[in-house]
C-alpha cells in the first residue's frame, strides 16, 4: 500500500511546479518527486519477484484516495490542490503532504514491528527520516 501512497505523493509534488509561489514549497515538491518515484521501482520490483500483484486492486482501502489509511488525499482533495495557486496553493500543499506524510509514518512503524525483510524494513527506515525531515520543512511553510 506504499506504492499508491507514493503515487499520490508524486501527484501532489507535481503540482507544486506550476502553482507554488515559494521557493521552498516547490524545493521540497521536487525532492518528494525524486526520492517516490525510485521507491515506487523498488517495491515494485520486489512484489514482481515475490509473485504478488504490482498494482493493489480497486478494493483496496485507500487506493482511490477516498478512504483507507490516514493521510491519503480524496478525489475532491486533489481537486482542491490542483485548483488552488500561490500562498493558498502552500499551505494546502504544506498541510495536505504533513497529513499524507504522517499517514505514512503509521504505516512504516507497521513494516517496523511486523516485517520480516530486511531489505523492505531498510526502506521503510529511510522513508521514517525522510518524512520526519520533510514533515518539519511543511510546518515552517504551514
Amino acid at each position: 500500500m506504499m506504492i499508491p501512497r507514493h503515487q499520490q505523493a508524486v501527484k501532489m509534488a507535481k503540482l507544486a511546479q506550476d502553482r507554488a509561489s515559494d521557493q521552498k514549497v516547490k524545493d521540497l515538491a521536487a525532492a518528494i518527486e525524486k526520492t517516490r518515484s525510485p521507491e515506487i521501482e523498488t517495491m515494485r520490483a520486489w512484489l514482481k519477484s515475490w509473485g504478488k500483484p504490482q498494482s493493489p486492486s480497486n478494493s483496496t482501502p485507500g487506493v482511490d484516495g477516498a478512504s483507507g489509511r490516514s493521510g491519503m488525499m480524496s478525489d475532491r482533495d486533489m481537486k482542491d490542490l490542483a485548483a488552488a495557486r500561490g500562498t493558498d496553493f502552500d499551505h494546502k500543499f504544506a498541510d495536505m503532504m504533513t497529513a499524507h506524510h504522517n499517514g505514512a509514518t503509521t504505516m512504516v512503524k507497521d513494516e517496523w514491528y511486523d516485517g520480516r525483510n530486511p531489505a523492505a524494513r531498510k526502506l521503510a527506515d529511510a522513508i521514517m527520516k525522510t518524512h520526519v525531515a520533510e514533515i518539519k520543512q511543511l510546518q515552517e511553510v504551514a
